[in-house]
């Protein structure tokens, strides 16, 4: 694979695409470059008030550059209007599938009892992670894509299997990170401090570089990261082939991953039926995929009606959990 095989794939790509990539990338950067060095040069708690307010400024900014897609892609015709309902979807199906994202990093940061103040820094770079890694599973199963498209396939077929998985699993199993093979192997070959270091990832002991705990927790959130992008980028797939509306929507709800992470982190475990939401679009997503292969009945899913499967879903997975408190086992005496 060449070097230079991120840009390539947008060689056959419209002027206007690659402009609006430009423009995302100002807006990622800048915000990283705004928010580690004028919003959070120290380590601190996030507020719910500033937590809420990330979460609207990202969901208002991923609106409006879904709106762009809209405008400028093809001066506003029914192929933009598909180009913006997919670019809508991908970002929908990531930001819901973020939540089970949310609760894994949640068990993990008080598996390691990490103070509240170094909450933020870790989610930064582990944002800055998934820009990387998330990049690279797009852009290469893009290129796979391409060169056999029988993978899209195999793809619905891994998320029907995936969907009826999440379905049947108790979402109140608990997750052991030692179990970890990448936990493991820092451990067994990376010099580690026996404190956070003052919320340090690395530090000089006697001339030494030690790792301290603050890093190897890091590497569990990027680790989880990648683990649930196997499903929500074969998910993105399924919805469209376009890997500059795939990057961009996915890159814009991992974003506000962080802010809705501090907002819902007290009452995630309220939601519990969003599990089985979720579960129901993967399948959807799937089975949406394999049914491409009848390209009569193919023709009948249009972007608008996965947009509103996907909506209607996690809107009644929300409300319903709400409405209908979930029952309390009893306690063994």
């Amino acid at each position: 694979m060449k070097p230079l095989f991120l840009f390539s794939l947008f060689r056959n790509h419209s002027a206007i695409e690659t402009t609006l990539f430009s423009v995302f990338g100002l807006i990622i950067v800048v915000f990283l470059i705004i928010d580690l060095g004028f919003l959070n040069k120290k380590a601190h708690k996030i507020s719910t008030r500033s937590a809420l307010l990330q979460s609207v400024f990202w969901v208002i900014v991923s609106s409006i550059f879904g709106y762009l897609v809209y405008y400028f892609d093809t001066d506003g015709s029914s192929s933009s209007y598909d180009a913006s309902i997919e670019f809508f979807s991908a970002y929908l199906t990531e930001y819901a599938l973020s939540v089970d994202n949310i609760f894994v990093i949640l068990l993990i940061l008080k598996y390691f009892t990490v103070k509240e103040e170094y909450y933020h820094k870790i989610l930064f770079w582990g944002i800055l992670g998934a820009l990387i890694f998330r990049g690279v599973f797009i852009f290469v199963g893009a290129y796979f894509i391409a060169k056999w498209h029988f993978i899209l396939y195999i793809f619905g077929v891994f998320l029907i299997y995936s969907g009826i998985k999440i379905y049947f699993e108790d979402s109140d199993e608990k997750i052991d990170p030692e179990k970890n093979p990448i936990l493991r192997l820092c451990r067994k070959y990376l010099p580690i401090t026996n404190d956070e270091m003052g919320g340090k990832f690395l530090v000089s002991q006697s001339g030494k570089l030690m790792f301290t705990p603050l890093f190897l927790v890091l590497v569990l959130v990027e680790t989880t990261d990648l683990i649930f992008a196997v499903d929500s980028i074969p998910a993105a797939f399924a919805i469209t082939q376009n890997e500059f509306i795939i990057y961009t929507s996915n890159i814009f709800a991992v974003m506000g991953l962080r802010a809705m992470f501090f907002l819902l982190a007290g009452i995630i475990d309220k939601f519990y039926l969003l599990q089985k939401g979720l579960s129901v679009i993967l399948f959807f997503i799937g089975a949406k995929m394999l049914v491409e292969m009848i390209p009569d009945v193919a023709e009948k899913i249009t972007p608008t009606l996965s947009f509103t499967v996907i909506l209607v879903t996690l809107t009644l997975s929300i409300v319903f959990s709400v409405l209908v408190p979930r029952k309390k086992e009893p306690e063994n005496e």
